[in-house]
């Protein structure tokens, strides 16, 4: 079963559409890569269910809306990748209590209040 996935990189694949909410139904998962393609809508809560995901990517696509604070339930998180969308919006608390996670995006459309130190073009938020 899907469950059991724990490596999903699908980057420079061309895919459209959404994430789906399923998506915290894969338990297992800990790299979630979607880079360069042509996702749109916006980042499902059900993200936060991804209790081993260390690394999630998804840069330059066409994701709209706000970060959702469910992410800040991904302890294990260590690089988050929002470069190049439509995110708006402020980082949420939540996610800036991940001490040890590197946080790369747009500054001029999201802001982050927890900012500590730029690190190669992102953050990491303390």
């Amino acid at each position: 079963m899907l469950s059991s996935l724990t490596w999903f990189d699908l980057d420079f694949n061309s895919i459209t559409g959404t994430i789906p909410s399923e998506i915290g139904m894969l338990s297992s998962l800990y790299i979630f890569y979607l880079y360069d393609n042509s996702i749109t809508g916006t980042i499902p809560s059900e993200i936060g269910m991804l209790s081993s995901l260390t690394g999630l990517d998804l840069d330059n696509n066409s994701i709209t809306g706000t970060i959702p604070s469910e992410i800040g339930m991904l302890s294990s998180l260590e690089v988050l990748w929002l470069n190049n969308n439509l995110i708006t919006g402020t980082m949420p608390t939540e996610l800036c209590a991940l001490t040890d996670t590197y946080i790369y995006y747009d500054g001029d459309e999201i802001s982050c209040t927890c900012v500590d130190s730029i690190y190669e073009g992102g953050t990491t938020c303390t």
